[in-house]
């Protein structure tokens, strides 16, 4: 049975992550469950009075629209320490301030979460506490290795939370609905229907005042690594028994261990680009090795692409395309089914306009399936039509669902160790062939689709 949380300690507190996202989640969490009693208790490097910490948690809660007893309740209790997060005797003094059992949120650096992490070992934690961290899980699969084994000295897994807000519980359930929950689909789920599956993050945001993370990551481990992998194993992953934790995260399990980079050829299955400046919806974008804190000898790309397969009966043969990319001409958020053509066409009918296609749309989730029907006039010519639907909005923000279940002591939508390690694992032929330039640094002017010579994708 999982212990009950009475504590949400926020390492990091004075941070961006935990102003901008983590606190307006919580605040709206705790207006849709006021029965919810929560002390919330903010320790970093800054320094902040008392007052003045409770000024920043109210202007948080504000801009999610919270309100009720319980807002009003944690604001008035809240308290902030100045504390070192890595250092073991300021963690210590900090834990001995959280009433009951914590649920920890290090909203730091990936770097500083190691070593808070090792801190962490050495001070301990209370029986069920949960312990949360952003991504990226290491730098590499060693280190991703490394820091699974730190966690597993001093708290069980299934109590670990390495959080992907971008699959909070209304994607992901949308996302199986569609599948498991209409015949229609999942007989069709297979190589033997499908040609191709591509999976599309595209942004018109530019750096945005990142570097000092981004400029080290790049799009491939931002995103593709990070995120879009895990998309890729919840589209393709065998039908769960339940929608449990330990189904869910089986399943998506075996489908990561089976994933490849596609022939094993990072010259022919992996490219990366970088912006030049140029313009994105009428704002003009700098180069990117002019933004703030780039150092262009980084060879950081900024739209990265990958073409992987998955070695499983159901899915053999079938190229999987991830593409993510910053200050491009058009916000995409996508997942693309492209379906086969059909065997045969009767003779008389006009040319097909092309095969079927299932996009998913990710934030807002939506479906379109485009398909061929007879137009008007001439029966015998094939029109393309779109059939539209909208799935039901989630109740929460992404973090807002992240923090239901870090709070709730659910694990079911967060990454278990040996995935995050899998993640890894998969990208390392790309990321070694792009530091030894085996793979071309391409550019493209800001608020074009990526490089002319690149195929389309989706």
């Amino acid at each position: 049975m999982t212990a009950h949380i009475s504590t949400f300690l926020l390492l990091g507190a004075g941070g961006d992550l935990s102003s901008r996202l983590l606190m307006p989640a919580l605040g709206q969490l705790l207006t849709k469950q006021p029965e919810r009693r929560l002390q919330l208790v903010g320790a970093g490097r800054e320094e902040f009075t008392p007052a003045a910490w409770r000024a920043v948690v109210k202007k948080s809660f504000a801009t999610a629209g919270a309100s009720g007893s319980a807002v009003d309740r944690v604001i008035a209790e809240t308290t902030y320490h100045t504390a070192n997060p890595a250092d073991p005797a300021d963690l210590a003094r900090v834990l001995a301030e959280c009433e009951g059992v914590p649920a920890v949120y290090l909203a730091v650096p990936p770097a500083v979460a190691a070593l808070v992490c090792d801190a962490l070992a050495e001070v301990g934690l209370p029986a069920g506490a949960q312990i949360a961290l952003e991504k990226p899980f290491g730098v590499d699969e060693e280190s991703a290795v490394a820091l699974n084994a730190r966690l597993a000295g001093f708290v069980p897994e299934n109590q670990i939370h390495r959080v992907d807000h971008f699959l909070e519980r209304s994607t992901v359930y949308n996302l199986l609905g569609l599948r498991f929950a209409n015949r229609i689909f999942e007989p069709l789920w297979s190589s033997e229907h499908i040609e191709r599956v591509d999976i599309v993050y595209d942004e018109q945001l530019g750096l945005e005042g990142r570097a000092g993370y981004y400029d080290r990551a790049g799009a491939l481990v931002d995103m593709i690594q990070s995120h879009l992998l895990q998309v890729l194993a919840v589209l393709a992953m065998e039908p769960p028994s339940s929608l449990g934790a330990a189904d869910l995260r089986d399943a998506k399990g075996i489908v990561l261990r089976a994933t490849r980079l596609r022939n094993g050829n990072p010259a022919r299955n992996s490219h990366r680009a970088r912006y030049t400046a140029g313009v994105v919806d009428g704002h003009s974008v700098p180069s990117y090795v002019d933004e703030h804190g780039v150092r262009a000898e980084n060879n950081t790309e900024t739209l990265a692409e990958v073409t992987l397969e998955i070695n499983t009966w159901r899915w053999a043969g079938v190229p999987f395309t991830l593409r993510s990319g910053k200050a491009l001409a058009e916000r995409r958020r996508e997942i693309v089914i492209t379906f086969k053509p059909v065997p045969y066409l009767p003779t008389g009918f006009g040319a097909q306009p092309g095969p079927t296609v299932l996009r998913i749309l990710l934030v807002p989730d939506e479906i379109s399936l485009e398909l061929n029907l007879n137009g008007p006039g001439d029966p015998l010519t094939l029109d393309r039509v779109h059939l539209n639907a909208a799935f039901g909005p989630g109740q929460l923000l992404a973090y807002g669902e992240v923090l239901e279940g870090v709070l709730g002591g659910d694990p079911t939508l967060s990454v278990r160790g040996d995935s995050a390690e899998e993640c890894w694992r998969i990208v390392a032929p790309v990321l070694a062939a792009w530091r030894t330039d085996a793979v071309p640094l391409g550019d493209y002017p800001a608020g074009t689709t990526g490089p002319a010579d690149w195929k389309p994708v989706g």
